[in-house]
């Protein structure tokens, strides 16, 4: 095996759920889940470079809602893949935290995807992952897939939607996942749709959307306004409060994120393409 060439590099490309459907809460307290996962061609940035031990510095936009953290799952991660040596870790902190959007999720996938550069990804990491958060597993592939059981049960999703531009929209407020599902009424509204995954987008929906609007209000207003646009589809990420709009070409996408940005420029927004 050859040397592994320092520094190691890697997005942690955001994660979106094209549909959510919450189908029942199980007797261990999650829920069971159908949702089809996408990833955006961008979000935190992580690099790793070789070092005695393990460390973590953040830095960005978003790394002052972290300080106060007394573990990272960056951290937690890195404890559970054995090297020769320790990695210092340089997070930088794009996606805003607590925003449906599986920032930390998407920073242990990002480890993860190192690890497998450098020959040193355990062969169970799908279960190292799952312990590590219900998102975990589809965000070290970052391709579109089909979440089943918590969303650790993966299965391949159609790629019809490789490239499609998208445009994600967060009204900075943040919205912890555990509220969220507490709030929602415990109704099953049935399965996910099979088909395309454009099919799937268009007819599923998003379950936690009306009681993460209960809690957050802002959230209507995001969708609002990207119902304004030219996008084919708009709707919650995740528990929120990040809202995703999709469109047919690059330039209704940017025409939309101007128009958002001059209506409200206090709100944050990404521009990409779907992986």
């Amino acid at each position: 095996m050859e040397p592994v060439a320092f520094p190691l590099s890697e997005t942690a490309y955001a994660k979106i759920n094209l549909a959510l459907h919450v189908r029942r809460r199980r007797d261990d307290g999650y829920h069971e889940l159908e949702t089809l996962f996408a990833f955006v061609d961008a979000g935190d940035a992580l690099t790793a470079r070789p070092a005695g031990g393990d460390s973590l510095t953040i830095t960005g936009e978003f790394s002052p809602l972290l300080a106060g953290e007394e573990s990272n799952l960056v951290l937690d991660a890195l404890a559970l893949i054995s090297r020769a040596g320790g990695w210092a870790v340089k997070l930088d902190k794009a996606l805003p935290v607590a925003a449906g959007l599986g920032g930390g999720s998407a920073d242990v996938g990002a480890v993860f995807r190192m690890a497998r550069r450098a020959g040193v990804l355990p062969d169970d990491w799908h279960g190292l992952a799952a312990g590590l958060g219900a998102d975990v597993p589809a965000c070290v592939e970052s391709v579109a897939m089909v979440g089943r059981g918590t969303g650790t049960e993966l299965e391949a999703a159609p790629d019809d939607l490789k490239g499609c531009p998208v445009l994600l929209v967060n009204p900075r407020v943040p919205l912890p996942t555990g509220p969220v599902f507490k709030a929602w009424d415990r109704v099953d509204r049935g399965s996910m749709p099979q088909g395309s995954a454009r099919d799937i987008a268009i007819l599923g929906r998003n379950d936690l959307e009306a009681p993460a609007i209960a809690i957050c209000p802002p959230v209507a207003d995001v969708l609002a306004a990207l119902g304004q646009t030219e996008a084919w589809l708009s709707r919650m990420s995740g528990s929120g409060a990040t809202c995703f709009a999709l469109f047919d070409d690059v330039a209704g996408r940017d025409a939309a994120a101007a128009a958002i940005a001059a209506h409200h420029p206090q709100w944050w927004q990404m521009a990409g393409l779907l992986r």
